[in-house]
């Protein structure tokens, strides 16, 4: 019998972020209910872990296009057949660049809703991934610290964690970090966001593309982002998935951020995402 006609299970890792998904074969084709129901645990949990999967990458494409348009990214490595799958092949070869807290794509008007990452090589050990909630962030700051942020906005620059040095400075990637640069100016995104579908609200900038808050002096920009790239970060808010071959995240990127832990170098990890473009955030 399918696994997915015995309906799926979710086993909450915290009160705050994270759910085990049990009972479910991504790589068969999912009915629209059980799409609607993974959708609203989505929201709930902000980032769904399922084990014991094996999913191609057109699987993984497949799976993630029920979402949404996929996003196809500038610079990263993508596998040719399926180039909405990016590559992220990090170790002592090509050292990881994802080892902050970040929220992806947001250098784009239109940022990603989600992402889908599929393990496909793992070190002996290290390499884990730790997500955030930036709902729960920002529930716990001050009444009046809420309401001065609500009204900000912030620049989102492609070149903070894709500097020419590293992505543009060969022959064969110079023209293409270039045409990246030229498609994606900074852009402005509200400081505080309102998730589309929970209507809840949280911190919407990050460490790997946030570079200013518009309207304060620059100390003064950055001693805030400062301060809440480190709140955001509080273990209260975050859950720290261990991973194992076969296991697949799926997370909701409006309100929340990750970090890839770079502790296994330098041996191999490679890691497969798929972006899933989402609204302009307000």
């Amino acid at each position: 019998m399918n696994a997915n006609t015995q309906g799926f299970t979710v086993r909450p890792l915290s009160p705050t972020i994270g759910a085990v998904v049990a009972n479910i074969d991504l790589a068969q084709p999912l009915p629209e209910f059980e799409l609607t129901r993974l959708q609203q645990a989505l929201v709930t949990h902000h980032v769904l872990f399922f084990e014991q999967q094996s999913l191609s990458p057109t699987q993984q494409r497949d799976f993630a296009s029920h979402f949404g348009t996929l996003h196809v990214h500038p610079v990263y490595p993508l596998i040719p057949e399926v180039p909405e799958i990016v590559v992220l092949d990090t170790g002592g070869h090509n050292l990881p660049d994802n080892d902050h807290w970040h929220t992806d794509v947001t250098f784009i008007e239109n940022p990603p809703m989600g992402a889908v990452l599929v393990a496909v090589e793992l070190p002996p050990y290290g390499g884990d991934t730790t997500w955030a909630s930036t709902i729960a962030a920002f529930e716990a700051l001050s009444a009046p610290m809420q309401t001065f942020l609500s009204g900000l906005q912030a620049e989102h620059n492609f070149v903070k964690t894709f500097p020419e040095a590293r992505w543009g400075a060969g022959a064969e990637t110079e023209a293409r970090w270039q045409e990246a640069r030229r498609k994606h100016p900074p852009v402005l995104h509200p400081v505080v966001r309102t998730h589309p579908v929970s209507g809840k609200r949280g911190l919407f900038v990050n460490e790997g593309f946030t570079t200013r808050i518009l309207g304060l002096q620059p100390n003064e920009s950055d001693m805030l982002l400062r301060m809440l790239f480190a709140h955001v970060s509080r273990p209260e808010f975050t859950v720290r998935w261990r991973w194992k071959l076969g296991d697949v995240a799926f997370w909701d990127n409006r309100l929340t951020q990750h970090y890839a832990l770079a502790d296994y170098l330098p041996t191999r990890r490679v890691m497969h995402r798929a972006a899933i473009l989402g609204d302009r955030p307000y």
